[in-house]
């Protein structure tokens, strides 16, 4: 597996279809003025044990530039990843990482799979699957995270805390921080393997400051570079701007170097001893760019309105001026992290009323370019809330498709929080349809609410018309009962564009109509019709649910021949997606594991109810036709495994369903003929199969480093109602501690092995 990258936004990418950047995946060049730290290296070689390593320290104090000697002169085999806000996605984050490892060595595309929505699946099953590519490698390998102070998805540091923990013998985590690091390190310390350098393992001394200077073309004698030492207390950034201020046009011992990384300083410093040296317009270009986190030519002319942009960009390199080359042609570039934060403040204080044309520039240049996310990175920050709500249209669906659903989650944060669901209706469907895919009933039912009071006028750009969005949303959703679910569809239909993604959804719905209203024959021919569409549309995913509910169609007439090729045609469909952790897959495991009863292979049937299971959590009332249908079926295959339990609890979560949203045509009478064979079923004795959904909820968790308090803060419950629901499970499972409930979970299949 080899994947085509590049220094800026890449337009295909084999392993999870989404933009990458090929310079996060490799160390910064080195710089002349670079002052080499052998005995730093050596530590970090020195010891064997130290599986993690964690460098902390302020911004300016060479963490970057230690790990790049560590990765080019150490003993180790060195994956890179450069970390920036983006990769607060858990599925961006985990790609990047595997795509790192994939160029010291080939992994697994199975490390790409997608994790379920809604789920802290990713700080458990899918680290482990990145620690197994780890182990499997032919030698060793350190994988490096660069700037994971941009890590604050709690997920996202979870996934990094996962993969301290589990690394396999040999491997190693190299992290590098100015902020506390994102790994359990109380339990990495007693463990002994962890090496820690701070701010003053970092530090440079006299004879580091001069070889700094020196190097950077400025000479010093030896008291007076004890003297910089002194006033800078060692920090390299310091020493750095003092060189550069002295190339600039300052004479020896006429520069005042700033104190030891204090802000204001700083920024006064840069002021006063660096820009003043530098001609007018090399500090407007320094500034006025300083909004962009990378730059080329083309985009810095876009950006100023003027040319030979290209050409600076060379010439500022050449001079150090903490510009950094993101590829071998240089035609890509970014600052230094801290002096970009310089500059850009030092824009605030200049021209402040710049700073939002500026970004508009570029969310308009990276737009035309076909850099989509980019521009809308910039349309945000410049201010222009109108096109960011239009790109945050155009890409929500796609960039879901793709797994990343927490950016699809912070754009829909950002739309709240800026108050724009009113001026974007449309997209505030897809916020309603995005919290009911994710088994949030609450929020969707918040974004429904704001939906409702908006008048359905207006046509999108793609043709379709706003009532028919808002039609499609409620026909999805199903929560006003057939009849209103039906004409919904219609409206729809009506409406949106011949192109729209959506049709086989509405397709579908009209399908469901027919079966609520117990009319298996008609609706037998819409949903294959709709099959056809959501596989000509790419959505596999759902094109697999249709035909397990064909398939229980054809269950119902007592032909298991044709329910046994449409249900192995859907488990197909799941299987080649890569989708058995989405919740469109519950109601074909679930119909996978009757069809295997029937065929006799218990063994399978047992493992496609746990998969099923597995995505219990997500099936809600906010999508209750479709959870209601999986859950029945799920009931019904833990009754071909005589096990009442299983099927009571279930039982259980499609009757709260129906109390919610009461209205589903037949399914509430399928519901009540349940139950009804249930109660005069003797009952089983309580397993796995009768976990709640809150349980199967803390279940990925249990697997974790977190202790139970810090599992109730990222499930927003409270120490003793986790450890509640843990002794639940433990009793239950018919275990009496936390390892062995896991052990039992993976032999069950409730966890991946």
């Amino acid at each position: 597996m080899r994947h085509q990258l590049a220094a800026g936004p890449s337009k295909s990418w084999t392993g999870a279809g989404f933009d990458l950047f090929d310079s996060k995946l490799e160390p910064p060049s080195s710089r002349p003025a670079i002052v080499p730290r052998p005995a730093l290296v050596n530590r970090l070689d020195a010891l064997p044990r130290a599986s993690v390593i964690a460098i902390t320290a302020p911004a300016g104090y060479g963490k970057t530039t230690l790990l790049t000697q560590w990765a080019a002169h150490g003993s180790a085999r060195v994956a890179w990843l450069s970390l920036d806000e983006r990769d607060n996605d858990p599925e961006i984050l985990l790609a990047y990482a595997a795509a790192a490892l994939d160029r010291v060595e080939p992994v697994d595309p199975e490390i790409y799979r997608r994790r379920s929505p809604g789920s802290f699946s990713i700080a458990s099953t899918a680290v482990l699957r990145l620690t197994r590519a780890m182990a499997s490698m032919q030698a060793p390998v350190a994988l490096v995270l660069d700037h994971a102070e941009v890590l604050h998805n709690p997920v996202c540091r979870d996934a990094v805390a996962e993969l301290s923990v589990h690394l396999p013998p040999g491997a190693q985590l190299a992290i590098a921080t100015r902020e506390t690091p994102p790994v359990p390190l109380v339990q990495l310390r007693t463990r002994g393997v962890v090496l820690e350098l701070g701010a003053a393992d970092l530090a440079m001394d006299t004879a580091d400051a001069r070889a700094l200077l020196a190097n950077a073309g400025v000479h010093v004698a030896p008291d007076a570079a004890a003297s910089l030492v002194e006033r800078t207390e060692g920090w390299p950034a310091g020493l750095y701007f003092g060189a550069l201020a002295l190339n600039a046009g300052g004479e020896e011992g006429a520069v005042e170097v700033p104190f030891a990384g204090d802000d204001r300083m700083v920024a006064e410093y840069l002021r006063s001893e660096l820009l003043e040296r530098l001609s007018p317009d090399q500090v407007t270009f320094l500034t006025r760019t300083s909004v962009l986190d990378r730059m080329c030519g083309p985009m810095c002319d876009a950006v100023l309105e003027g040319e030979g942009s290209a050409e600076i960009l060379r010439s500022l390199e050449d001079s150090n001026l903490l510009l950094v080359a993101l590829d071998r042609r240089r035609e890509w570039y970014r600052y230094h992290h801290l002096f970009r934060d310089l500059l850009h403040a030092e824009l605030e204080r200049r021209e402040p009323e710049r700073v939002g044309p500026l970004h508009l520039r570029a969310a308009t240049w990276a737009d035309e370019q076909g850099y989509r996310e980019l521009a809308l990175e910039h349309a945000q920050r410049g201010g222009d809330t109108q096109r960011a709500a239009d790109l945050i249209l155009a890409l929500a669906q796609p960039t879901w498709a793709t797994g990343r659903i927490d950016t699809v989650l912070r754009w829909m944060d950002w739309i709240e929080r800026e108050g724009l669901i009113e001026q974007s209706p449309a997209v505030a469907v897809h916020g309603a349809l995005i919290y009911a895919l994710l088994g949030r009933p609450i929020d969707a039912e918040r974004w429904v609410t704001a939906v409702e009071r908006l008048p359905a006028e207006g046509t999108l750009d793609d043709g379709s018309t706003l009532e028919s969005y808002f039609a499609y949303l409620r026909a999805t959703l199903g929560r006003n009962g057939v009849d209103e679910m039906r004409r919904d569809a219609e409206i729809a239909s009506g409406g949106l564009s011949p192109a729209s993604p959506y049709r086989p959804t509405m397709l579908h719905a009209a399908g469901m109509c027919d079966l609520l209203e117990g009319n298996p024959a008609a609706a037998d021919s819409v949903l294959a019709h709709a099959v056809d569409a959501a596989l000509r549309s790419g959505a596999a995913p759902f094109a697999a649910t249709i035909l397990a509910e064909r398939a229980t169609i054809a269950i119902d007439r007592d032909d298991w021949t044709e329910a046994g090729v449409l249900s192995d045609r859907a488990h197909e469909l799941v299987r080649e997606s890569a989708f058995e952790d989405y919740w469109t897959s519950a109601l074909v495991f679930a119909v996978a594991s009757r069809v295997a009863c029937r065929r006799g292979d218990i063994d399978v049937a047992r493992e496609n109810v746990a998969r099923a299971t597995r995505l219990r959590p997500l099936l809600t009332y906010a999508l209750p036709v479709v959870s209601v249908f999986a859950l029945l079926e799920l009931a019904q295959a833990y009754i071909a495994l005589a096990d009442t339990a299983g099927a009571r609890e279930v039982l259980r979560q499609a009757q709260d369903i129906v109390q919610q949203r009461p209205n589903l045509g037949v399914l509430t009478k399928r519901v009540e003929d349940l139950r009804a064979r249930l109660d005069v079923i003797r009952a089983g004795s309580l397993g796995a199969s009768s976990l709640t959904t809150a349980e199967l909820r803390l279940v990925p968790l249990l697997q974790t480093h977190l202790t139970f308090p810090e599992i109730g803060e990222r499930l927003h419950l409270s120490r003793h109602t986790i450890k509640t629901q843990a002794i639940s499970i433990y009793q239950k499972l018919g275990v009496s501690s936390r390892s062995e409930a896991i052990d039992r979970m993976r032999d069950i299949g409730l966890l991946d092995s």
